[in-house]
């Protein structure tokens, strides 16, 4: 643990811009790989109130600096909800049995029963239990962020910070509204908010091909739209707009009609807009489609 921490202090300074973005983000997740065909449980009423209590784990990746660069930083600046600890993959296997300890935890898995068998890489906020199958450690949160087979750079940086702000928003909504969540998933966030008055930030590589321009996102989605690039995006962000909102999408390899594509919409202080997941034929293609510009009016 002390050569871990050693070697994530050692380059956090240079974890910024060049580096991050030039390192590939396959996450190699070692004794975390598993596949499920089947959600996680949602925690219960009474596993709702014990995360409160708990010490939230953030769990490094064997092998992967520069998911651990980003988890490190971006829990630093923004958990607030609960203390926290970071720790290796050993002192996991050890402390997941004991409900006094959450996790956050990058896993592998069949998200969403997806028709295809695809695999994703997903964060996940779960909480210690006595279940020896790791798929079935209570859950309260869980965000997918690529596709387990993609090798190339995976631009999720920019987001991760509003996801960690939002697992914790999540938590403490599922206090009062675990029966509404527990029917409607991320989908319980959808038409919460009014898209008038805001900015929407889109990666101009990330969309379908029925909406990759502004005029034919304006047939359905009369407001405001920026088609801009990922380093883009970052540099809107970095000035914290109060009025912007951006889009956050995992979809498939390059040129692979397969599985699902994750659509979402957040906001810098980690609010939920829209979430949508979809499955890819040639038909239905990957990205955020007009259909999708239709559903956040």
């Amino acid at each position: 643990m002390t050569e871990v921490m050693n070697d994530i202090k050692s380059k956090t300074n240079i974890m910024k811009c060049t580096v991050i973005k030039k390192l590939t983000f396959l996450l190699t997740l070692g004794v975390f790989s598993l596949v499920t065909l089947a959600n996680p449980p949602l925690a219960s009423k009474q596993q709702i109130g014990m995360y409160i209590n708990s010490k939230t784990c953030v769990v490094y990746e064997s092998g992967n600096i520069s998911y651990n660069i980003l988890i490190k930083d971006a829990v630093e600046k923004y958990w607030k909800s609960t203390e926290f600890e970071f720790i290796d993959q050993q002192e996991f296997e050890k402390r997941r049995f004991d409900s006094h300890y959450s996790f956050l935890v990058l896993l592998t898995g069949v998200y969403d029963n997806d028709p295809g068998g695809v695999s994703y890489n997903y964060i996940s906020l779960v909480l210690g239990g006595p279940e020896n199958d790791m798929t079935k450690m209570p859950e309260l949160c869980s965000i997918p962020l690529s596709y387990s087979d993609d090798n190339n750079i995976n631009d999720y940086d920019y987001v991760l910070p509003a996801i960690i702000k939002f697992m914790q928003k999540h938590a403490k909504n599922l206090e009062k509204n675990r029966f509404i969540i527990s029917l409607k998933g991320l989908k319980y966030y959808n038409g919460s908010a009014d898209f008038k008055d805001k900015v929407l930030l889109l990666n101009k590589e990330k969309l379908a091909p029925d909406a990759d321009t502004p005029e034919k996102i304006n047939t359905v989605y009369p407001y405001y739209v920026k088609l801009i690039t990922f380093s883009e995006i970052e540099n809107e962000l970095a000035a914290n707009p109060a009025n912007a909102v951006f889009h956050f999408h995992v979809g498939p390899i390059q040129n692979k009609a397969a599985g699902k594509c994750f659509e979402m919409i957040f906001d810098n202080a980690g609010n939920l807009w829209y979430y949508n997941s979809r499955k890819i034929t040639n038909k239905n293609e990957d990205g955020l489609d007009l259909k999708d510009f239709s559903q956040i009016r």
